[in-house]
């Protein structure tokens, strides 16, 4: 997924190679960026981010969406935004379209629940990755280090396990489809700079312990999850699109048992499926069949409605 928030990046930078996909918004307004996901456009000091159906898949996007993806995840990452505001300002500014500008409202129907207006930020080049269960590339990490992005953790660990607390474990953040690279704190300070790291690292520990304890509370599991962060006049400020199950790890937490990877809240069904049929993973991706695309949307809609505790409409 292309971030958005970069404050100083020029309009009309694709951030994929591949062709234009069908369902791709062509609003008449600037182009700021558009990402594997997004279709973002500049509009002065603010931008718009519009989320499609798009779907991608190791590094591609998929010829085939996954109707309403756009809106349930917007709508979970308003929902994070407005529960977490408390904790580190945001960049949103509405995410209702009659909340948008009037130049916006002849376009209501394209809009309307995948959108949001933000203020446009000076984004910070890297992520801020927090984990509390040891999965994904941290396990990978460990099982060859016994450490992940610099920190040690207990011998004997196994897959899946709870950690004694949230780690925070940066990660470059890598555009135009290249891998995200996990990096030491120390390096994450050079490249921010240090007082900058210790604020970014304290305050993605705290959304994310604010975050796990509702989600226990519907019964999931957050496992890890990343967040991005500009600087809007000074203030460090959280960007992009949060905790929603592209950029986080959910699990059911009835079921979890270490020792074992865990079913997520998110498109595993496509990755398997991808796997399964031996795809290359070069261009041009292929296209999903219909029981594929039907369980990836209703896993996609099971999260909606767990996190947020509401049915999508």
């Amino acid at each position: 997924m292309g971030s958005v928030g970069e404050g100083e990046m020029g309009g009309n930078l694709i951030m994929t190679s591949e062709p234009l996909h069908p369902f791709t918004s062509t609003l008449p307004l600037p182009l700021f960026i558009r990402g594997k996901v997004r279709d973002v456009y500049d509009l002065g000091d603010f931008l718009l981010m519009v989320a499609s159906d798009r779907l991608s898949a190791f590094d591609h996007v998929l010829p085939t969406i996954i109707p309403d993806k756009g809106k349930i995840l917007t709508q979970i990452s308003a929902f994070w935004f407005e529960q977490l505001w408390d904790v580190v300002p945001n960049h949103v500014v509405a995410t209702d379209v009659k909340d948008f500008p009037v130049t916006l409202q002849p376009f209501h129907d394209q809009l309307a629940g995948r959108s949001m207006l933000v203020k446009k930020t000076q984004k910070l080049p890297v992520e801020c990755v927090v984990r509390e269960y040891l999965a994904g590339s941290g396990w990978k990490e460990y099982q060859k280090t016994g450490e992940v992005c610099g920190v040690s953790l207990h011998p004997g660990l196994r897959e899946s396990d709870r950690l004694l607390e949230p780690i925070f474990t940066p990660a470059t953040k890598e555009e135009g489809g290249k891998h995200d690279e996990n990096i030491s704190f120390s390096r994450f300070a050079d490249m921010v700079g240090k007082e900058t790291a210790e604020v970014l690292r304290d305050r993605s520990i705290a959304l994310f312990i604010k975050a796990s304890r509702l989600a226990e509370r519907r019964g999931l599991i957050l496992c890890d999850t990343k967040f991005e962060f500009g600087m809007l006049h000074g203030q460090i400020t959280l960007i992009d699109e949060i905790l929603t199950p592209d950029s986080s790890r959910y699990w059911e937490k009835s079921v979890w048992e270490p020792g074992r990877s865990q079913e997520s809240f998110d498109k595993q069904f496509v990755r398997d499926y991808l796997e399964s049929i031996h795809w290359n993973k070069q261009a041009p991706a292929p296209a999903l069949p219909p029981d594929i695309v039907e369980k990836t949307r209703h896993k996609y809609l099971e999260a909606f409605e767990r996190i947020t505790g509401k049915k999508f409409k």
